[in-house]
């Protein structure tokens, strides 16, 4: 996820010396020395990826719309991917019949497509999907979140491998895996983007923390999107080094120092965090976040 980062340290002086352009320029200094390093300018202390040997789960029948080929979904579990923010039934109902179901993402790992033979002793591809093994067990309990599972499944496969798949679907009762099951490479925990703050004061933030006001921009507003753009308004924070940002591929979480902010959540669109920007503006206490975004 993103690089893991050196802390920035801005010298105290003499406000007398300084007239407002030289501090304009020291804030941009900063900026600049931030962006540099969220987009990966300095070198990772630790992996951005593991490797992970799934658990089965379930196996999903379905077929490509193009060829009417057979299509197999080896549902896997794994406590290597986070869970997905807790949903109770009726939240879930509620989403389904939103305008934009797609607010709601499941954290999940895609791998690569591979042949294997069914018992028909014919060949069909197979994708293997990891979820976190806690909601998998959910989904097992509950029928809706088991539909809401293999459609999000689904609609992931087509939009990373750019295929169309039949929604009439059948769970096999009588196998978890079709084929084989390969170990997957998944991302590690994000580093932090802005990283300033002393790791006595970063070990936790308790639940006194305010949610902040914030907005989501897409850009350009029509057509295909190139950019999602946060808006994050912090009053009180004087400075970026009161922040600790992480960006994963679907998801922000911010905490402030003090336990002033804290914010997590999840994006309708995969981004690249490896070049994502961030910038904290003093005069409005509003921290900007541009993310590209991966296009399906």
């Amino acid at each position: 996820m993103s690089k893991s980062l050196t802390t920035c340290v801005v010298m105290e002086t003499d406000a007398s010396l300084l007239d407002v352009e030289l501090e304009q320029k020291q804030q941009e200094e900063l900026y600049q020395q931030l962006l540099l390093q969220t987009m990966g300018k300095v070198q990772s202390e630790s992996p951005l990826s593991k490797v992970i040997c799934p658990q089965p789960g379930m196996c999903v029948k379905t077929s490509s719309v193009s060829d009417k080929k057979k299509v197999f979904l080896n549902i896997c579990q794994s406590q290597a991917v986070p869970p997905p923010p807790h949903l109770s039934q009726q939240a879930l109902v509620d989403l389904l019949e939103s305008e934009d179901p797609t607010s709601y993402r499941v954290p999940m790992s895609l791998g690569e497509p591979h042949t294997e033979v069914d018992n028909s002793t014919q060949g069909c591809t197979v994708y293997d999907v990891v979820i976190n093994d806690e909601f998998f067990q959910k989904c097992q309990k509950d029928g809706l979140f088991q539909q809401f599972l293999i459609a999000v499944s689904l609609e992931g496969l087509e939009n990373k491998y750019n295929l169309e798949l039949s929604r009439d679907t059948k769970v096999l009762k009588n196998r978890k895996f079709m084929g084989s099951i390969a170990e997957q490479n998944i991302r590690t925990k994000s580093k932090p983007i802005i990283q300033e703050i002393d790791s006595k004061q970063s070990d936790s933030f308790p639940s006194s923390a305010k949610r902040p006001e914030f907005s989501l921009l897409v850009e350009p507003p029509t057509g295909n999107a190139e950019h999602l753009i946060a808006e994050i308004l912090l009053p009180g924070v004087i400075s970026a080094r009161a922040l600790v940002l992480d960006l994963g591929e679907d998801r922000l979480v911010l905490n402030a120092r003090l336990s002033l902010f804290h914010l997590d959540i999840f994006f309708p669109l995969l981004i690249d965090q490896e070049n994502s920007a961030a910038q904290f503006n003093t005069n409005t206490q509003v921290l900007t976040v541009t993310m590209p975004v991966v296009s399906s």
